[in-house]
Formats: C-alpha cells, sequence, structure tokens
C-alpha cells in the first residue's frame, strides 16, 4: 500500500509540473511571438479563456495517453516520442475548438507553432536534467565507494554490454567497476563507451589487461557479454587462468529477468559457453504451425531429451500433450512441471513402456495422436553392453511397437530420435538404433507411397548434461575432490546443448511435413560442430571449478569400456550426404531394407527376446547390421579392436 501511495504521489507530481508547463508554454509562446508592448496591449479578457482552454485540453490528453506511467529517473527516446505526440495532439484539439470559439481573432496563429515547439522542450527538459543529475550523482557516491567494487574486464563491443554498463552506472551497490573493454574484433580499438576505454582484439587480451592493472586496480574477473566461438573461448579460458582470473558471463537477451530494477544478473561460465557453438536460426512460426491445436504424443518423455521436447512442445499450444513413459518418477516430474507452466493446456500422463505392444496400441487408440515424438530408448553404451536382449527389445522392437501404433491409427508423422553411435556400430546401443532408423526408413517409402503416416528420423550425437553424459560424472567427481577419469587420452565426441537439440528436432519435423518425395527414407543429421576431445572437457570442467589440472585435481585414464569408440561419426561413408533449407540439418541417404525382409526378421528377433535367448538375439541383430562389429568380449579385446579403427582410419 505504501508504494501504491507513493507511487500516486510522484503521479501527482509530475502531472502538476506539466500543468505549469503547458499554462508556461502558452505565455512564452507569445511573448516569443510579440514585442512587449504588443504583449500588454493584448485584450486579457479573450486571452484568459483560451489560456485555460488550453490548460484544460492539456491535462485531459496526459491523462488520456496515460501520461504518467513512465519514470523520470529512466527517462529515454520513448519520453521524448510520447511528449512530442502529446504535444502535437494538445495543439490540434485546442487549434479547431479555438477557432470556432473566436475564429483565431485574439491570438496570434504562428504563436501557436512556437507553442508546440515550447511546450515540448518545457515538458522533456525537466525529464532529463532530472535524469542526468540522478545518474552523475550515483557515479559520484559510486567514486567515493570505488575501493569497495571489483574491477572486472568485459568482452565484448555490443548491446548487452552497453546495457551492463549503464546498469551498474546507477546502482551504487552494485559489486563491479569496469576498468577495460575489448572488442575481439579490434574494430572498436581506441573507443570509449560510458568512459570505458576499448581495447582489441581479441590476441591482444593479456596486454590490455596489464594496461589496466597500471594503477592499482587490476582486474579480478573476465566478464564475456556475446557468443564466442569455441577457439576464442579457450584462449579466454588459458589467460584468465594463467592471471588467477575467474570468468562469468552476461545473459543472453533471452535469459534476462524482469524485475522491478531491471538487474542484470551476471552468471558463471557453463560447460556449455565453453563449446562457443552459435545459435541456429530457427523457423518458429513453422514449428507452432505444425504443432498448435495438434494431439501430440511424447514417448520417453521423462528423460532428457523427452522432457525438453515436453517443454518446448507444450510453448506452441497442442490440443493435447500425451506424456508416456515407463517411469513413474520421471513421469510425475515433467507433468508436474508442464501443468505449473501450462495450467490451460490439456494433457495426460499415461504410464507405458514401448516393449508392451498391447499397451501401446491401446494408448494410441484412445488418443489418437497426429504428431508423435519417439523418445523411448536406452542409451548407456556400458549398460546396453552388459544387457544386450533389453537393449534390442525397447531400442529395436519398442520402435517397431510405437511406428506399428501410428500407422495403425493414422498418425501425420513420426519423428525417431536416434544417434550418431548408429554408423558403424561396434556396440549393441548403436546397431540398436540403427536397425530401428532402418526399421522407419522402410516405412516412411510405404507412407509415401499410399499418402498414410510419414516417419522422419534424426540423427545427432551427445548432448550436454544428459542423463548419464559426461559433464554430471565429472561434476559428481570434482565435488569428491577427483579424480576425474576419461578412458582414453584421446577420445572426442561431438556436443550440443539439450535445447538446441531439440530445436533442431522441432526444426526437422517441420522440413519432414515438407518433405519432397525424393527424400523419403533419408535420416536428418544435426550439425555438431567440430568434435570435442574428453579429456579437454575435463580440464575446463576443473578449471570452472576454480582448479588447476593436473595439479589440484587429477585426470586418470581407465581404459576404453565395452564397446566404446575412440571417434564418433555423423555419416557412413556409404551415406550420399544431402543439404537442406537449413544450414544446421543434413540429409543423410543409407542403404534401405526391403520392408517385408525386416518385418520377418524382426518379429523373429522379438520371439528370442520373449525365449531370453541371448546369443541368438545378438547372432540375428549382426545378420540384420552388417556394419556392426561388435564384439562381446574383455575391455582389453574392445582396445585392441578401437586401436585397429585409429589406425587404419589415419592411414586412410
Amino acid at each position: 500500500m505504501r508504494f501504491l501511495v507513493k507511487s500516486s504521489t510522484k503521479s501527482m507530481i509530475a502531472f502538476a509540473h506539466d500543468l505549469i508547463m503547458v499554462a508556461a508554454s502558452f505565455a512564452f509562446s507569445l511573448a516569443l511571438r510579440m514585442d512587449v508592448t504588443e504583449t500588454v496591449h493584448l485584450p486579457a479578457g479573450s486571452l484568459l479563456p483560451a489560456w485555460g482552454l488550453f490548460i484544460v485540453i492539456g491535462a485531459l490528453t496526459f491523462w488520456m495517453l496515460g501520461f504518467y506511467k513512465g519514470i523520470w529517473r529512466y527517462a529515454s527516446m520513448n519520453d521524448l516520442l510520447n511528449i512530442i505526440k502529446a504535444s502535437t495532439l494538445i495543439m490540434l484539439l485546442f487549434l479547431p475548438v479555438l477557432f470556432f470559439w473566436n475564429r483565431l481573432e485574439d491570438v496570434p496563429r504562428s504563436s501557436l507553432i512556437i507553442n508546440w515547439f515550447v511546450l515540448i522542450f518545457l515538458l522533456g527538459g525537466p525529464r532529463m536534467i532530472y535524469r542526468i543529475w540522478k545518474d552523475q550523482g550515483l557515479r559520484r557516491l559510486m567514486e567515493k565507494n570505488s575501493h569497495l567494487r571489483v574491477p572486472v574486464f568485459l568482452i565484448g563491443f555490443d548491446d548487452i554490454a552497453e546495457a551492463f554498463l549503464r546498469h551498474i552506472s546507477r546502482d551504487p551497490e552494485n559489486a563491479y567497476e569496469i576498468v577495460g573493454i575489448l572488442d575481439p574484433s579490434g574494430v572498436e580499438t581506441g573507443r570509449r563507451i560510458h568512459d570505458v576505454p576499448v581495447m582489441g582484439p581479441l590476441d591482444k587480451l593479456e596486454d590490455a589487461l596489464k594496461t589496466t592493472s597500471s594503477d592499482n586496480r587490476a582486474p579480478q574477473r573476465i566478464i564475456i557479454s556475446k557468443v564466442i566461438d569455441r577457439d576464442s573461448m579457450q584462449l579466454i579460458n588459458q589467460v584468465a587462468e594463467k592471471n588467477g582470473l575467474s570468468i562469468e558471463r552476461l545473459p543472453n537477451p533471452t535469459e534476462f529477468k524482469s524485475s522491478e530494477g531491471n538487474e542484470i544478473e551476471v552468471k558463471p561460465i557453463a560447460i556449455e559457453d565453453l563449446l562457443g557453438r552459435q545459435q541456429a536460426k530457427l523457423d518458429r512460426p513453422a514449428m507452432k504451425k505444425l504443432i498448435t491445436n495438434r494431439k501430440v504424443i511424447i514417448t520417453g518423455c521423462g528423460g532428457s531429451i523427452g522432457s525438453e521436447l515436453a517443454r518446448q512442445i507444450a510453448s506452441f499450444g497442442p490440443t493435447h500433450l500425451v506424456l508416456l513413459d515407463s517411469s513413474e518418477f520421471n513421469l510425475y516430474s515433467i507433468d508436474l512441471e508442464i501443468s505449473e507452466n501450462y495450467p490451460d493446456l490439456k494433457r495426460d500422463a499415461v504410464l507405458g513402456d514401448v516393449k508392451d505392444r498391447a499397451r501401446l496400441n491401446q494408448v494410441f487408440e484412445r488418443y489418437k495422436p497426429e504428431l508423435v515424438f519417439h523418445a523411448a530408448a536406452l542409451k548407456h553404451v556400458p549398460l546396453v553392453e552388459a544387457n544386450p536382449v533389453e537393449g534390442v527389445h525397447t531400442n529395436t522392437i519398442g520402435t517397431k511397437n510405437t511406428a506399428d501404433a501410428c500407422r495403425k491409427v493414422g498418425v501425420r508423422t513420426m519423428v525417431l530420435i536416434s544417434t550418431d553411435k548408429a554408423i558403424n556400430p561396434p556396440n549393441i546401443m548403436g546397431a540398436t538404433k540403427r536397425l530401428a532408423e532402418s526399421y522407419c526408413q522402410a516405412l516412411d517409402l510405404l507412407g509415401k507411397a499410399e499418402n498414410s503416416t510419414r516417419f522422419v528420423t534424426v540423427r545427432f550425437g551427445n548432448v550436454l548434461g544428459s542423463t548419464g553424459s559426461v559433464v554430471p560424472l565429472f561434476q559428481r567427481q570434482l565435488k569428491a575432490g577427483g579424480p576425474l577419469t576419461v578412458t582414453h587420452p584421446d577420445i572426442t565426441r561431438y556436443f550440443m546443448t539439450i535445447k538446441e537439440a531439440v530445436e533442431l528436432v522441432l526444426q526437422t519435423m517441420t522440413l519432414g511435413a515438407e518433405m519432397a518425395s525424393d527424400d523419403a527414407g533419408k535420416i536428418y543429421v544435426l550439425d555438431m560442430g567440430d568434435p570435442v576431445k574428453i579429456v579437454d572437457l575435463a580440464r575446463q570442467v576443473i578449471r570452472l571449478g576454480g582448479f588447476e589440472p593436473d595439479k589440484d585435481i587429477k585426470i586418470k585414464y581407465t581404459g576404453l569400456r565395452p564397446g566404446e569408440k575412440l571417434y564418433e561419426e555423423l555419416f557412413h561413408e556409404t551415406e550420399p550426404m544431402v543439404p537442406t533449407h537449413h544450414n544446421s540439418l543434413k540429409l543423410a541417404a543409407p542403404r534401405i531394407t526391403n520392408l517385408e525382409f525386416l518385418s520377418q526378421n524382426l518379429d523373429h528377433l522379438a520371439n528370442l527376446i520373449n525365449e531370453r535367448n541371448r546369443k541368438e538375439v545378438i547372432q540375428l541383430l549382426r545378420q540384420l547390421v552388417p556394419e556392426y562389429n561388435g564384439h562381446q568380449g574383455t575391455v582389453e579385446e574392445t582396445q585392441l579392436i578401437e586401436q585397429k579403427q585409429k589406425i587404419n582410419s589415419v592411414s586412410s
């Protein structure tokens, strides 16, 4: 209530000020139009009513335009435009009223034009003076307490950096003092922004840090204000480590928190920032058009990819969202989150396993979805290697059950979430996903011929922070004091964030909906950027934790695990790469297996699974996936195979 009273009082003071300025502008414009003698001889009896009418029209105009919702402390160009708009409207209303009243006999016509300029000046001037006074006053206060603030060096010359500088200049309690700015491109070197010098380019970072340290105000932190490529990020990280500086970043525009003080929250550098991936441009209107007012089912909705799919799909307003998962807790968690964020969205949480064909058919028959995202899978390579029957059952037969259910109820499009491990798979997990891809490819060709359900397969690499991924493992090991375990010093992987991967999956579906006839049976592959060495990732995690690799925290090599590859591939050598309309998406054209042959063998595979016949399940998997070169042997034998693969790839 105190805030409401205070705000109302300020509005009334501002209103009174503006009425005085309106009255003053009328008198000043007449004085500017005529000399003193002429002004004295003007008929006061007719001017006073005109003067009063002008003030009344001004008052009505101000309230009609909501003129007092702004804050003088933050007066800006928008406020000046509002002042011009209000002044123009006042004059446009005053002129015809006065004309019909006395034909403008007593008021010089040119004084009305002068009045317009004077009114803008009198309304805008005090606002600008007030803002300048407040800013300079706070700046002087901050200068007195500069020794209490943390000196930081800002990297990035953009709108976000300027907004951050402006914010801390207004906040006397801010913890930061910007002592220098670096433009990575070097284009703006030598200029100043808010009286802070701009240096550059990036390879001069260390020299720039020394320059700003000359007055005993050496930077203690580096703050980054924009996305920087991975090589540049590594350079910054090395310089920061050498000089004992911590690294933080400013939020992206989409991460700004709405708060009363318009605060800009500085965040610690995360692993995904070190990847330096530029955000892909997405066709969000096409995504929304595809999903809005449609029934959607997401299998495996409680997993890392499935839950992010649920969040993003819910934001596009489907008419009905069905969340399906075999884990009670995971299903409960994502359903609760969706219910809190989208309370008006019609949804159902369904416990069910894609291995259970009867249950799956029952669910699909009940809800009759139009779009299906199949994210349910077993993804952890060593676990699937140790439990091959379960892996084949979930990843291959589960996909077949889902695809068959889609065709049975006439689903428009099904998206299969696949993996780069399906290329030349040395492990059960990759082979099961490749077999699932083959089945969906064959069904897509049939769907094209029959003008029925289409199947879109999306293949991508590792996602940061997903369940069972290496980054959470490193963070847990770091918290325990180390060491961080890496299987091999040369092992590499492709990485992207969960959010970006899911956004590109949705983008893929929009392309799949417009799929040309000659694209049937092809597989979409996400642009994963450059591969990352896992040992480099481990070192980054250690540095972000404030420690020095190999000194404070050790890195231990444990050897390749069964089924693990030294490197991953995004395309098979026999898969011609086909470009798409989207830079971050490519099409692969792997071989397609005869649907009848595949269906018969998958039914036979399901029977072997029911019999728990591990040996014959693996043997049939080998026959159906010729490129599968896995070996159910010891770790030493697996390492021998991987070393041979690496030698062959180098020689080729």
